[in-house]
């Protein structure tokens, strides 16, 4: 029996998303690694087809949600790779409201986070890229989210990635002229062509981290 799973960034009729399917390396080319939420799992095809001819891009096999999650993930999504440039983001589950009214990860317990995974990711090796958080449109549906959180989260972050020398992909200032051309209404997500969009800044981001490895 075909079981239709209705979470996006999972599977699709019992099959695992392209996105998360391990890649075969050419051993010529450098090893790309993104890691992020259901916005990175978006851009995640049109940057393996833009960096086609320029790097292995692999990605974290799954939605890598809060900083929480990604804690206990780090070590995993890493794994044995030697990575030329990892291309990482949290913040969009960080920030949302839960019924209690509380954030998920409190913004002081995403900037410990965020120290955490950032240690484990410096031991790796790689040249890292931050990429801030993506703007929340207003209204929103779904889960609760407030514009302004992410303006708080993002500055959280961006001080921490400084603190470390680590490039900042500001896809906040790079999507927010064009939200309405780029996202879904009232929705956190983008459209196809959106993502495609996010795509060629990212991709850019990983060829500027690739020249000064």
């Amino acid at each position: 029996m075909t079981v239709l799973l209705l979470v996006p960034w999972l599977a699709v009729a019992g099959d695992v998303r392209a996105e998360f399917q391990p890649i075969e390396d050419d051993p010529e080319l450098p090893r790309v690694l993104l890691i992020g939420d259901s916005i990175s799992v978006g851009y995640t095809l049109p940057v393996r087809e833009l960096l086609a001819d320029e790097a292995n891009v692999h990605r974290a096999p799954e939605n890598c949600g809060p900083t929480s999650r990604g804690v206990e993930g780090i070590d995993g999504w890493l794994g044995e790779g030697d990575w030329d440039v990892i291309h990482f983001n949290f913040g969009l589950h960080d920030l949302r409201i839960m019924e209690d009214g509380q954030h998920q990860v409190s913004i002081e317990q995403y900037e410990a986070n965020l120290e955490t995974i950032v240690a484990h990711l410096r031991r790796s090796g790689a040249e890292l890229v931050w990429a801030s958080t993506t703007p929340v449109p207003d209204p929103v549906g779904g889960p609760t989210r407030n514009s302004e959180d992410v303006v708080r989260y993002n500055a959280v972050a961006e001080a921490v990635m400084r603190a470390h020398s680590i490039a900042i992909d500001d896809l906040y200032d790079f999507a927010l002229p064009q939200l309405g051309d780029i996202q879904r209404p009232e929705n956190v997500h983008f459209t196809e062509d959106g993502s495609k969009v996010l795509a060629r800044q990212v991709a850019e981001s990983i060829r500027q981290a690739l020249a000064v490895r």
